[in-house]
């Protein structure tokens, strides 16, 4: 049996914008009788724009999929991460037959189920209840096979004061929760979740990423798994693709695909050091943020200060200058923590250039990339300045014994101070089991 579960070979998915048809009832009969009838290509289909939703040129035709070609292995759990309008919702409708590909074909070994958009395949008007067995017939259960599943699907929604109401009157958070029971419990082969999980409170969604955890360890279940949150990607998925303006850009391991995606649009004009042109503002300006070598090999290790050095140019004397900084994890862009300072010696603050040294102990970020936001301020006339937002980005290189595993999770590492001590105690001195 081939470890290939789903096969894209050449996807490619034309849309048309604005009006949908020909413009005239002979071109749509003609449209009809050669593609429907003959089965030849769509006289009227032409070639269409790369799917970048802010191009401001206009487009009768747009790609929203353009030659997509990938296969997913029995097993995987497969990340499918990019921006708002990528194509990613287009690609999973079409990996779920809701629409067809315009070219290129889609081969699947499996039953697959797919979580798509809050209250998928639910009919308002029938309850819960009703609607757990209309889904697990449409994903081919027998009703034996789904009475046998109805009350683990019912406790794991939490749904179960109200299975037997309409689901019309379900709010949204509910109906998510027993559409994702439905499609974990009834066993598919393959599994697509779309974001619908963000719409569930904190709770549901830990429940529902242990459950697809559950899933593919326990049943080698194939998933494929969109969010935007980058932090969930990373735990549970193997691999991901990128998908950006309707084609593949990345296709391979999870944190380098993250770090990718992440990275997109950050102007860094050097991995160690940030230059600004140095322009006349009102109170301040940094002009200069450089990470300072702390060895001849110029690296930040786990066990190594990271120092940096910041120039501020100050354009107005005697004033109270907000200085603050932040510091961010380059895998899910999460803020790690934040510091401000105040440089309230007002009577005496000279116009210039000033040296500020930030330090950062060692033992404190675990191995990965991190970024640095700065930011300026006129506390004197509470005038926030400037924000200098991912000017300067620094690497934490593992030490040798985090090559002893796979990744040391979290993203910090703080210092902790661990004792043990020898306790001989008599008493126990006798003690057996059996």
């Amino acid at each position: 049996m081939s470890d290939v579960i789903l096969s894209i070979e050449n996807v490619s998915k034309l849309y048309r914008l604005g009006t949908v048809g020909t413009g005239t009832f002979g071109g749509d009969v003609q449209r009809f009788w050669k593609t429907k009838i003959l089965g030849q290509e769509d006289p009227f289909l032409k070639i269409g724009q790369t799917n970048d939703r802010t191009s401001k040129e206009k487009a009768e035709f747009v790609w929203a999929l353009q030659d997509i070609n990938f296969e997913v292995k029995r097993g995987e759990v497969l990340g499918i991460i990019g921006k708002n309008g990528a194509g990613k919702s287009t690609l999973l409708k079409l990996l779920s037959r809701i629409t067809s590909p315009t070219t290129g074909s889609i081969k699947s070994a499996g039953r697959m189920a797919s979580l798509l958009e809050v209250g998928t395949g639910f009919h308002p008007e029938l309850t819960g209840r009703e609607n757990i067995f209309l889904n697990g017939a449409i994903l081919g259960m027998t009703k034996k096979e789904i009475q046998s599943k109805f009350d683990e699907i019912v406790d794991f929604s939490g749904c179960e004061l109200y299975i037997d109401t309409p689901t019309k009157r379900y709010s949204s958070g509910m109906t998510v929760r027993l559409g994702f029971a439905v499609a974990a419990f009834l066993d598919p082969e393959i599994l697509v979740v779309d974001e619908v999980l963000a719409v569930g409170d904190a709770e549901f969604q830990k429940k529902a990423i242990g459950k697809i955890k559950d899933l593919n360890i326990d049943t080698s279940r194939t998933i494929l798994f969109v969010s935007h949150n980058m932090g969930v990607i990373n735990e549970i998925c193997d691999r991901v693709i990128e998908i950006r303006n309707g084609k593949i850009n990345f296709d391979g391991l999870t944190n380098v695909g993250i770090k990718k995606y992440l990275s997109t649009g950050i102007d860094i004009k050097s991995t160690n050091k940030f230059v600004s042109e140095i322009k006349k503002t009102e109170v301040a300006e940094i002009i200069l943020v450089e990470i300072m070598a702390s060895s001849d090999k110029e690296i930040i290790t786990f066990l190594t200060d990271i120092k940096v050095k910041v120039l501020v140019l100050i354009n107005k004397a005697n004033e109270l200058i907000d200085f603050a900084f932040s510091v961010k994890s380059e895998r899910d862009n999460i803020h790690l923590f934040h510091y401000a300072i105040y440089i309230d010696d007002k009577d005496n603050l000279k116009t210039g250039i000033y040296e500020l040294y930030i330090v950062i102990p060692a033992m404190l970020l675990n191995a990965g990339g991190y970024l640095f936001d700065f930011w300026l301020g006129n506390g004197s006339k509470g005038v926030v300045g400037p924000l200098y937002e991912n000017i300067l980005h620094f690497d934490v290189i593992p030490e040798y014994f985090d090559h002893l595993v796979k990744e040391t999770p979290g993203v910090i590492r703080p210092r902790i101070n661990f004792f043990s001590k020898h306790i001989n105690a008599p008493k126990y001195e006798n003690f057996t089991i059996g």
